[in-house]
């Protein structure tokens, strides 16, 4: 196990202090020209128009009209500015407890509104992925999709790990809408590249050959799988949560959805 040194952890807790508001306001110095929440809309800004790539210190310090040593008075650097960039293009969790239908309905809403907060910023999913400091608005994501399972008789680490799946599945259909992340155009063909080395090679490939000339496309529905998917993942949830279930309830509520499945 790879620990933490001691500047890691100093960097973790002043990420901590900026995100959930822990630090002192400075008491000397000419007074504040900037905030936090416009360094982060600046940068927000920058990375929807023209990706993180683009996105720097000098970057935003030019957007802003300062200096760039002028952002290191509210954000310590890079690894700041994309933790208070995340928490503004997040935006506040949903609350789920009035939609109706139970867990899965509310799983279900959970997950498209997650697709359309993505969608508003496409470099979140990339952005958000390893170990690192999370701010309460983002932290409050994952409370809502685990709050969504509270009445089911799954233990605490198997709602951790349901709630883990779902966002790796809706951060993976995602990333495939992504230009040049997968081997065919906007329009959902083949790149004309693949499209000859397929044919060329179809001896080698035969599965992919035959899916090819059936349907003319390799891409899967137009949402590069994420309903297939997510009905998929919540009938697997659904068929542990009928295991679990009082005797009495699952007689009220009919046979398990395996057993529905495949009578």
């Amino acid at each position: 196990m790879v620990r933490a040194g001691a500047g890691e952890r100093d960097a973790a807790q002043s990420t901590a202090a900026l995100l959930w508001g822990l630090r002192e306001p400075p008491s000397r110095g000419p007074r504040p020209g900037l905030t936090v929440a416009g360094i982060a809309d600046a940068a927000v800004g920058i990375a929807d128009a023209d990706g993180l790539d683009a996105l720097s210190m000098q970057r935003v310090a030019a957007a802003l009209g300062v200096t760039k040593m002028a952002l290191y008075r509210y954000v310590a650097g890079k690894s700041d500015l994309e933790a208070v960039m995340i928490e503004a293009a997040v935006g506040d969790p949903p609350d789920l407890a009035g939609v109706p239908g139970g867990w899965r309905a509310r799983l279900e809403e959970f997950v498209r509104l997650l697709a359309l907060a993505w969608h508003r910023h496409p470099w979140l999913p990339w952005i958000t992925v390893g170990d690192r400091v999370m701010g309460p608005r983002e932290l409050g994501w994952v409370e809502s999709a685990l709050a969504a399972l509270d009445g089911t008789p799954l233990d605490g680490t198997e709602r951790l790990d349901a709630v883990f799946v779902l966002f790796g599945h809706i951060r993976n259909t995602q990333s495939m809408s992504t230009a040049g992340t997968q081997p065919w155009t906007g329009d959902k063909r083949l790149t004309p590249v693949m499209d000859q080395l397929l044919a060329a090679n179809g001896e080698s490939y035969p599965a992919l050959h035959r899916v090819f000339a059936a349907s003319g496309s390799l891409a899967g529905s137009a949402d590069n799988g994420r309903e297939f998917g997510l009905r998929r993942l919540l009938d697997g949830l659904q068929m542990l949560i009928d295991r679990r279930a009082p005797t009495d309830r699952r007689a009220q509520d009919g046979p398990p959805v395996g057993q529905r499945l495949t009578e």
